[in-house]
């Protein structure tokens, strides 16, 4: 990549950066954190991969965690003006 090339902007980089900062404080390994955006479909999505070892703090007991990951991350893209999906893959 030269220095005139620059790199895409997140969708909403409030939501990234919030999603980046949660995930990140429940992981033990944070060099694993990934987080892609697909812009395909009708709205945004987020897919946030961690390590193995990881997976069960982020999802939680009935995926009560990630459902509040997931409401909280909406909630920052509204200061951005759009709505992002949040999907976690192991």
């Amino acid at each position: 990549m030269t220095d005139t090339e620059a790199v895409p902007a997140p969708v909403s980089p409030t939501a990234h950066a919030v999603l980046l900062h949660v995930v990140g404080a429940l992981v033990e390994d944070r060099e694993a954190i990934q987080v892609e955006t697909d812009t395909g479909g009708h709205t945004p999505r987020l897919t946030v991969r961690v390590a193995r070892s990881d997976m069960g703090r982020v999802i939680g007991k009935r995926g009560r965690v990630a459902q509040a990951i997931r409401t909280v991350v909406r909630a920052a893209a509204v200061r951005d003006g759009t709505d992002v999906e949040v999907e976690f893959e192991d």
